[in-house]
């Protein structure tokens, strides 16, 4: 006889205390000048740091949320000997990010209408008088955006995914609708680009004290 078998479990390593939600989500745009983040948790609890100097809120944006596309371009060989490709590799991949944000301040009309967030252009503070002009030759200068959402876990401490485009640049934004019946939103879509000094176009971090309870006991 053959030797006797527990039975197998199909839910075996399903856990839905890993589903995860961005019940809160930010935006925060810098100029390419600014310090790019490399920490943005404290390494003792997870607890999330100050956002650095330099960055400024978006506000409030669409229930839309934030929307991350890879647009992943594979190219084929194809041999006469196979149905399918015999090879595949990776021709593109480009990373974006999409967002309405609803708010009028200085950083949603920064990012729409590429000025700079501090410095020589920069609008003042909400209350002042704002002017700006149309360029005759459009700049698009190249940004840092820092993405954070937060979850909680089941006794209520926090998860933080945060996502970093150290190179991010404007490509694209939809119409800007003045309407009694909405609000007025810019929606942008930002492309990230390689960053030469971080080597990567996108840096991801997934913490928090939510997030630790999770680790497994140590003996």
């Amino acid at each position: 006889m053959g030797t006797p078998t527990e039975p197998v479990s199909l839910e075996t390593g399903l856990h839905n205390e890993f589903i995860r939600k961005q019940l809160v989500q930010a935006v925060y745009a810098a100029d390419y000048t600014a310090a790019a983040v490399t920490a943005p948790f404290a390494t003792a609890d997870g607890a999330l740091n100050p956002i650095p100097a330099g960055y400024v809120a978006v506000g409030y944006t669409t229930d839309d949320g934030l929307t991350f596309t890879g647009d992943l371009s594979m190219t084929d060989v194809t041999s006469s000997q196979s149905v399918e490709p015999t090879r595949s590799d990776v021709e593109s991949d480009v990373l974006s990010a999409q967002f309405a944000p609803q708010e009028t301040n200085a950083a949603t009309l920064a990012l729409y209408e590429g000025l700079p967030l501090s410095g020589t252009g920069a609008l003042p503070a909400v209350g002042t008088a704002w002017q700006w002009d149309r360029a005759a030759t459009p700049k698009n200068p190249y940004r840092r955006l820092l993405f954070i959402g937060l979850d909680y876990d089941d006794s209520g401490a926090e998860i933080y995914i945060v996502k970093f485009f150290p190179r991010a640049r404007l490509t694209s934004r939809d119409d800007e609708q003045w309407a009694r019946s909405t609000e007025t939103q810019r929606p942008v879509t930002f492309n990230a680009f390689r960053d030469s000094v971080l080597g990567t176009s996108c840096r991801n971090w997934v913490d928090g004290p939510g997030w630790r309870a999770f680790a497994p006991d140590t003996p």
